[in-house]
């Protein structure tokens, strides 16, 4: 039977918090990894997270850290590193929100929040905790992009911006670090369904875009970081896996 299991591996999750983010630290302890809550704010949710996996018998620790600033990232790897070890797995999730509008309206700092949530928080982690895995010869980063990088519809630049940005920066490491057996990869949700972001009417139109005629849900989205986090996706690399029902289909 062939079945996931990152049993003996620690994973860090930026962004642990967000709707995404928590079910993905559920799905990796699940599957056996030890886990690294990251937090900006919302630390008593970040607790909660490290009590979950704890009932599952894996090891956690909350964490905050300003994951868009050299020095927080720097602590936060050492206080990772003092209480679970050096992150095998680093999953980039956490992004600044703001308010969608059309390029002549969207504010300068807008676009300068995406940089630094998207592409500056990727170049920070790559250079915070790659080097631990070079010396173990086994890693995985993982991105969360989105579909929008591929459709840019109106209101969406600063957040295109950011993780089209993003994704230069995570395949340029792709071919840098995979002689030393780090694979670095991309997860890009569709507009999923969440444990506060529900279906609706107001929905239909985008379900009626979909191949697959619905909306993902949260766990979908988790399931493909924990495949791309263990030794079945072993020889994926360089890679940008749509998750959204087939709205955007990359071309060859």
């Amino acid at each position: 039977m062939i079945r996931i299991d990152l049993s003996g591996k620690l994973a860090l999750v930026t962004g642990a918090t967000g709707e995404l983010g928590r079910v993905m630290v559920r799905t990796l302890a699940r599957a056996g990894a030890d886990v690294a809550v990251q937090y900006h704010r919302n630390r008593a949710k970040a607790e909660s997270l490290v009590a979950e996996v704890e009932k599952t018998g894996r090891r956690a620790v909350a964490v905050g850290a300003d994951v868009t600033k050299k020095n927080s990232v720097a602590a936060m790897r050492k206080r990772v590193a003092d209480v679970l070890g050096e992150p095998d797995i680093v999953v980039t999730n956490a992004v600044i929100q703001y308010q969608w509008r059309e390029v002549l309206k969207q504010a300068a700092a807008d676009y300068e929040g995406q940089f630094r949530s998207c592409v500056l928080q990727s170049v920070l982690v790559a250079q915070t905790f790659v080097a631990a895995m070079i010396r173990k010869k086994w890693g995985r980063i993982i991105g969360i992009n989105t579909e929008c990088s591929m459709q840019c519809w109106r209101t969406q630049s600063a957040y295109v911006s950011g993780k089209r940005g993003m994704d230069g920066v995570l395949r340029v490491l792709a071919r840098e670090v995979g002689e030393h057996g780090i694979t670095v990869n991309q997860v890009a949700p569709g507009w999923t369904i969440s444990e506060n972001r529900p279906e609706s009417d107001e929905t239909a139109c985008y379900r009626q875009q979909v191949p697959l005629k619905r909306r993902g849900v949260d766990q979908e989205i988790a399931n493909v970081v924990a495949f791309l986090a263990s030794d079945l996706a072993s020889y994926i690399t360089g890679a940008y896996v749509p998750v959204c029902g087939g709205n955007v289909m990359p071309g060859i």
